[in-house]
């Protein structure tokens, strides 16, 4: 039979030296609740912020050795008497004139551009910029022929103005796309392209794009805006 518990009772008493009873006051805990959870997202401070402050300070840091280096390319005052033929803008500015060889005024330096800027702002509100996933994850017989529609839309577009310097760029992204359809399986560069996902392959168009644009109006157009080698680019003194 178990044995029934004795009552505690208190003895009071006055010698310090018998031995102590130690009394624990325990008040009930008046602090909110927080519950922990992993999040998909970080906060824009610090996490970016202070990346992108070291990138910038990196930057700078190396356009200053470079500029203590070597001497900038600059020619001499110009003269509005005598204009230089190619006549070039800045290098940054030279993807926008290779367009201007290819359409018309309004389409090259208006039309395109904004069209490009209005797909910058749009493209980060769209739900599949936010799952971010692969490309081939979801539907595939809706993504082939999607894809397969634009790159033709696409191709004839620009074939329609011979203008083969963003026909290829396109091909060769598109031909990427669909090497990236299969399983993940293979040599190790195919199983990195399946995990590409659809704005990055825009952004890789359009990085590609405008690379070879910029490199053929800087290394390639010579008088006339004509193609010629980067070594026949001005005839000699």
């Amino acid at each position: 039979m178990s044995q029934i518990p004795q009552p505690f009772v208190p003895v009071e008493s006055n010698d310090p030296m018998v031995v102590p009873k130690r009394v624990a006051m325990v008040r009930p805990d008046t602090r909110p609740t927080i519950r922990r959870r992993e999040e998909k997202f970080v906060m824009t401070f610090p996490h970016l912020i202070i990346r992108e402050v070291i990138m910038f300070q990196v930057v700078v840091i190396g356009l200053a050795v470079i500029a203590l280096l070597f001497n900038a390319p600059l020619e001499g005052l110009a003269n509005p008497l005598e204009t230089p033929n190619p006549s070039k803008a800045p290098w940054y500015f030279l993807g926008l004139q290779e367009l201007l060889h290819y359409f018309p005024p309004v389409v090259a330096g208006v039309v395109i551009p904004g069209l490009v800027v209005v797909a910058l702002v749009v493209i980060p509100y769209a739900r599949i910029n936010l799952v971010a996933g692969p490309l081939w994850s979801g539907d595939r017989a809706k993504l082939r022929n999607g894809i397969a529609a634009v790159t033709v839309a696409l191709t004839v577009l620009f074939a329609a103005f011979q203008c083969w310097a963003i026909v290829v760029p396109t091909l060769m992204v598109a031909a990427a796309m669909f090497v990236a359809r299969g399983e993940g399986k293979g040599q190790p560069f195919r199983r990195f392209l399946t995990q590409v996902t659809l704005p990055e392959w825009i952004m890789t168009w359009f990085v590609l794009v405008a690379t070879v644009l910029t490199l053929i109006g800087t290394f390639f157009r010579g008088p006339g805006w004509s193609l010629v080698w980067p070594w026949n680019m001005y005839p000699p003194a």
